[in-house]
């Protein structure tokens, strides 16, 4: 393994200028796909908040007592897709009404009765913010004698599910596209490499060399360059997005997780393995 080892970073000694291009090349080809992977990340956020706006409401019949409520809410809060339930009284209702709709403002000092009745509004689990859940969630408040009528805005979540389903769809395709062209640009350097070094691999193999030990320095290297290659492109999408926040504030563009950055390096190395098994293979199969 140490021979394998030396021969790997012998190889970067011996084309400095080569590898410095390899790695190049492999970050800003990986700097592409994180480009695209902030922009598919910020995307994803924005459609989370607008997600966070998913609640269906239950309307209650005038004259409800506070103690059936209070059952019906402990009942309510145990449905799977609960993440929490308000009780809105007649009096709640109006005050907010009050405080949000200013330009009605006449209106409401002008009354004598309280026209707006008490509400239980439900607030769904992330992960069940969609038209599916919020109707089965209604579906079940209907069942309550106490509940007059339940609104959850349908039309809007299955607009933003579609939404959903097509940024999804969008960044899978685009994703996929960016990192095999990164797998052929990779590929294309290390098949440099072993060319630079045909004339090594013809005398290896002449001597009784294995396939699996001319393969492995060249595996190894593109290891390497594939995960210094995402370091250098990781720094480049941190550069790219610092000069966005400092211009556009207001924006507010959220950056990798940590996590998301180790898998982001992670993946450049596995593309960079890739692209030398691809490279190598099909030289070994030509002498």
């Amino acid at each position: 393994m140490m021979l394998v080892l030396r021969e790997t970073f012998r190889a970067f000694r011996r084309a400095p200028l080569l590898s410095a291009l390899s790695i190049t090349t492999i970050a800003f080809s990986l700097f592409v796909v994180g480009l695209f992977g902030l922009v598919a990340l910020n995307l994803s956020r924005a459609i989370g908040n607008v997600a966070e706006r998913v609640e269906v409401v239950a309307y209650l019949k005038r004259g409800t007592p506070t103690e059936t409520v209070e059952l019906a809410m402990s009942d309510i809060e145990g449905i799977p897709q609960v993440e929490s339930v308000t009780h809105v009284t007649e009096a709640d209702a109006l005050a907010r009404a009050r405080r949000e709709l200013r330009e009605f403002q006449n209106i409401f000092q002008d009354l004598e009765d309280n026209p707006l009745p008490a509400s239980l509004e439900v607030r769904l689990k992330p992960q069940y913010r969609n038209n599916v859940n919020a109707g089965r969630v209604a579906e079940m408040l209907r069942t309550f004698a106490f509940v007059d009528d339940v609104r959850y805005g349908q039309d809007w979540i299955v607009q933003l599910d579609r939404l959903r389903y097509i940024a999804g769809a969008v960044s899978f395709v685009i994703g996929a596209a960016f990192a095999l062209v990164a797998v052929i640009i990779i590929g294309t350097t290390i098949r440099m490499a072993v060319l630079q070094r045909a004339r090594e691999i013809s005398i290896m193999r002449l001597v009784g060399a294995t396939n699996g030990f001319v393969r492995m320095p060249f595996l190894l290297e593109g290891l390497f360059k594939g995960v210094l290659g995402g370091l250098v492109a990781l720094g480049l999408s941190w550069s790219t997005w610092a000069l966005i926040e400092s211009k556009l504030p207001l924006l507010r563009a959220a950056f990798f997780e940590p996590q998301h950055a180790a898998i982001g390096i992670a993946a450049g190395g596995v593309i960079g393995l890739l692209g030398s098994a691809v490279s190598v293979g099909r030289h070994l199969k030509s002498v």
